[in-house]
């Protein structure tokens, strides 16, 4: 009973989490002024025209993606909806992979140097790798293969959350925005994939 009471609280939180977050993206569009990370972003580059499509290309179709991934991880809408399951999942691959590529082209600007560049780079280059092999396994109706790349595509995805939990506290406790930023770069989603690692490892899901 109890661990049924935790799992239910565990999955309300988990949700709740990725539509807030999933969400977040909307304030950009109804903030009078630059918003956010924009904020800390040099004139320039808050100038260019491409940058500012790859910037509102990752938020918006990140923050779609975190809408629809969420629900691909219920069993009942799986085994019930199968069609509204597929749909959400068609849904989620084109956004992660809109989302991926101007998340890895933005990576190349990112506030802090090398350090945060390669941080979110790799983390894009993560996501869109998971996604496509999730993608390529479920035409071939390995659903083993599928189930357990998507976990790892959506713990790349859950990011964005963990980026928003992390970087306020460790802003906090260090005193500065850009170290806090230079290791938020890594903690948002190196943990995220160690905790899917041992969660394929758990549901006994085949990679190979």
């Amino acid at each position: 009973m109890a661990g049924s009471v935790r799992n239910k609280t565990a999955w309300a939180v988990f949700a709740i989490l990725a539509i807030g977050i999933g969400l977040y993206p909307l304030m950009y569009f109804f903030s009078a002024e630059e918003f956010g990370l924009l904020q800390g972003k040099s004139k320039d580059i808050s100038a260019n025209i491409i940058w500012r499509i790859g910037f509102f290309g990752h938020i918006v179709f990140g923050g779609l993606a975190l809408l629809t991934g969420w629900s691909q991880f219920s069993k009942k809408l799986r085994t019930k909806k199968l069609d509204l399951h597929r749909n959400l999942g068609k849904i989620y691959v084109l956004s992660a992979l809109v989302s991926g590529i101007c998340g890895v082209y933005i990576g190349f600007y990112a506030s802090g140097g090398l350090v945060p560049s390669l941080g979110f780079i790799s983390l894009g280059i993560v996501w869109l790798f998971t996604t496509i092999r999730a993608y390529a396994a479920i035409r071939k109706k390995d659903v083993s293969l599928h189930q357990g790349m998507m976990i790892y595509s959506y713990a790349a995805c859950f990011a964005a959350v963990t980026l928003r939990i992390w970087l306020p506290l460790l802003t906090i406790i260090l005193g500065e925005f850009l170290l806090a930023y230079k290791i938020v770069a890594w903690l948002c989603w190196v943990p995220n994939i160690v905790f899917a690692h041992f969660w394929v490892r758990r549901k006994g899901l085949t990679l190979a």
